[in-house]
Parts: C-alpha cells; structure tokens; sequence
C-alpha cells in the first residue's frame, strides 16, 4: 500500500471514530446525570486517543517517502489503541 493510500484509510477510519462519538455525544445529553457523567469522562479519554492518531497520522504526513514505514508502526498501534477503546466504549454505551 503507496503512504498516500494508507494515510487516507488511516484518516478516514479516525474520522468515523470522531463522528460516531459525536453522534453519542449529542445522545448523551439527555440521559441522566449520573450516566451522563460517566459517559462524558470515557468519551473524553476517547477523544484522546482520537487526538494521539491524528497526531500520529500528521507525523507520518510528513515523512518522506524513505522514512514513512518506520513511523506507519507508530500510526498503526494509535489506531489500535483508539478502535479496542472505541469497541469497547460503544459496546457498554450502546452508542
């Protein structure tokens, strides 16, 4: 796979991921207090690791075509991080 392709496949997936925890976002508000807060801090920590694949996924923007292999290591366990964490987000919220 050509370091475009798979930043645009890295970049979309990411992009899924945010919206589907502004889709349970926007849900969030209208449940009770107590879930409410309990979602919001999983969903922030979510954000997180949405913020560390972006992070990742820049810096291998970046790279030249040379170096690009060694950080796709890097954008690859981000990604993994960030879909276990989704998974398991969304399994428990049902969001």
């Amino acid at each position: 796979m050509s370091k475009e392709a798979y930043q645009q496949k890295l970049s979309a997936q990411i992009d899924e991921q945010k919206a589907r925890l502004d889709q349970a976002r926007a849900r969030a508000k209208g449940s009770a207090a107590d879930v409410r807060l309990e979602t919001e801090e999983q969903m922030g920590i979510l954000e997180k690791k949405i913020d560390a694949a972006k992070a990742k996924l820049a810096r291998l923007s970046e790279a030249g075509e040379d170096a690009w292999e060694g950080l796709k290591d890097d954008a690859e366990k981000a990604w993994g991080d960030l879909s276990q964490s989704a998974k398991g987000f969304f399994a428990r919220f049902k969001a």
